[in-house]
């Protein structure tokens, strides 16, 4: 015959047993007041506390020194209607972006009772117990960090319900965009504003694998900017060039993105499908941690470290923040892109803390591909529509005019221009036919063939001309800009001296140089005529007014 299996005593009982059995071993001895003090010390209870503890266990034994359940233990006293309002108040008001705390939803049971005349309603702290296992459950939740540390595979799943095992490199992409916390100025020394940072990162390798820095809002065209700087072998700028080479690129398999309209516009859509790239959204901005954990590496890293960085506290200093910033955008991207190639992606991956980042991107590539062409990424760039060929092949954009080669035969035909905003010295001209574009020929701005401007920079320039009455051309602009990055340089680069009077000079000294400066004068000179005021018109203000 099986016996069944004693429970084990609770720890509390446990040691209420042994302290109550010793002191009864010292019944009818000196010690006795002793070991009483002391058990009543052990124990937390006062004289009286254990006396009743001594006579339970006389008369009951063990079973006497255990703390007796209530019969509705674990049940809630609470009308099921009210438990019903008190949980769905509280879900109600925490859905999407709204919040609710459970002492509003306190304020609700309170509110409803009055509305049904009743002063028989749940407590603040009944409302408390009630909605504490629903907020200890979502607070588990919270705490569940996504698996992928430590060796361990990184799991996504996407809002269509799409399941994607991160395995190796290239096979998810995630992108977003963020303010930089930098002025930039352009080429003379003006405020232009907070460049706006689109990354694009590997999500297996934590390797930036593309960035577009800029002065446009995020918006699909900045998305694909980066997209085509991620995918193509990387160029530099001279005088910019990092020590190690920026190996990533690459098509793909997976881009998990937010749902903006930067990400889900027909453009990407059209992109993902010509790159066969599947589009995935993220469930909830939580999981978006891996793409936005390297906005603030570098402000902290990088950004903090250059004039003109400011902090959203910094608005009380932001004049004198405007006035220290001296950094252009061009000059930004190429410390940025030393930066990332040689600072943040040869450092050590976190989870393993064996591999860097490009090596952890190198390693785990199944294979790699041949690159798509340039020109078939061309439908990444930004995109001008309506512009007419004029008499000779000539073009105008941006207050510039282009020139390309076999635009002649096209003259008077409205084509498409595609153009990287960071250069727009070069575009690309394209013929529109019906859904599709049909590459022509590329435009190289005229005198501007040997510089590098961007559309920020060009608008600037052009801003600041027609303020001065100024005939807008190609040559005044890249004299223009030439001049005042010539007087920028020369006025960095000189130490400040103090200033010195002339040295005196003698009467009879002065009179001789007048003297001989009348004589060198010639008898004929005249005054010169003064030139007669020139009114600019801005073209593509004209063709807007009068509806071309």
């Amino acid at each position: 015959m099986a016996h069944p299996i004693p429970t084990p005593l609770p720890y509390e009982v446990q040691r209420c047993v042994e302290v109550i059995q010793r002191l009864e071993a010292c019944r009818d001895q000196p010690s006795y007041r002793t070991e009483r003090l002391q058990a009543m010390q052990t124990l937390g209870v006062s004289e009286r506390s254990l006396r009743r503890l001594q006579q339970q266990y006389r008369d009951r034994g063990i079973e006497g020194l255990k703390r007796q359940s209530r019969s509705d233990e674990g049940q809630s006293k609470v009308d099921d209607t009210w438990q019903k309002f008190i949980v769905e108040t509280y879900r109600k008001g925490n859905r999407g972006t709204c919040q609710m705390s459970r002492a509003q939803v306190a304020k609700q049971v309170e509110s409803h009772a009055a509305e049904l005349g009743t002063t028989d309603y749940p407590s603040r702290r009944t409302v408390y117990r009630i909605l504490a296992p629903i907020i200890e459950q979502q607070e588990q939740k919270q705490k569940k960090r996504s698996i992928g540390w430590q060796g361990e595979q990184l799991h996504l799943t996407a809002k269509a319900g799409i399941e994607i095992t991160v395995e190796y490199s290239n096979q998810v992409w995630q992108c977003d965009h963020t303010p930089a916390d930098i002025f930039v100025v352009d080429s003379q020394g003006d405020i232009l504003g907070r460049p706006t940072l689109t990354t694009v990162i590997d999500t297996y390798s934590r390797c930036i694998m593309g960035i577009h820095l800029g002065m446009e809002r995020p918006s699909a065209a900045v998305t694909g900017l980066a997209l085509r700087h991620a995918i193509l072998p990387k160029q530099y700028q001279r005088g910019y060039e990092p020590q190690n080479l920026w190996e990533s690129y690459g098509v793909p398999q997976y881009l998990y993105t937010d749902a903006g309209s930067d990400f889900t516009s027909a453009h990407i859509d059209q992109v993902a499908s010509r790159l066969g790239i599947v589009l995935c959204l993220r469930r909830r901005p939580a999981e978006g941690g891996i793409v936005e954990r390297p906005f603030g590496t570098f402000n902290r890293e990088f950004f903090a470290t250059l004039p003109g960085y400011t902090t959203a506290e910094a608005k009380s200093h932001l004049k004198a923040i405007k006035a220290d910033a001296c950094l252009t955008l061009d000059q930004l991207e190429g410390l940025l892109i030393r930066y990332i190639v040689d600072n943040y992606n040869q450092q050590v991956d976190a989870r393993d803390r064996q591999q860097r980042r490009i090596e952890r991107w190198r390693v785990g590539q199944m294979a790699q591909g041949v690159p798509p062409e340039e020109r078939e990424l061309d439908l990444l760039l930004m995109r001008q529509n309506r512009r007419r060929v004029y008499q000779g092949g000539y073009l105008r954009f941006a207050n510039l005019i282009y020139r390309g080669e076999y635009l002649a035969g096209y003259a008077g035909a409205e084509v498409v221009l595609r153009y990287d905003p960071r250069d727009i010295t070069t575009v690309w001209v394209y013929q529109p036919q019906g859904t599709n574009d049909v590459f022509l020929t590329r435009a190289h701005a005229q005198n501007l063939e040997t510089e590098r401007l961007s559309l920020a920079e060009a608008k600037a320039i052009s801003r600041r001309l027609r303020e001065a009455r100024t005939e807008i051309t190609n040559q005044s602009i890249l004299s223009e800009m030439r001049d005042r990055t010539r007087f920028i340089d020369e006025l960095l680069s000189e130490p400040a001296q103090p200033s010195q009077p002339p040295p005196a000079e003698s009467d009879d000294a002065t009179a001789t140089d007048l003297l001989s400066a009348e004589e060198t004068k010639p008898e004929s000179s005249k005054a010169p005529k003064p030139l007669p005021a020139i009114r600019v018109y801005d073209y593509e203000q004209l063709r807007q007014e009068h509806g071309l």
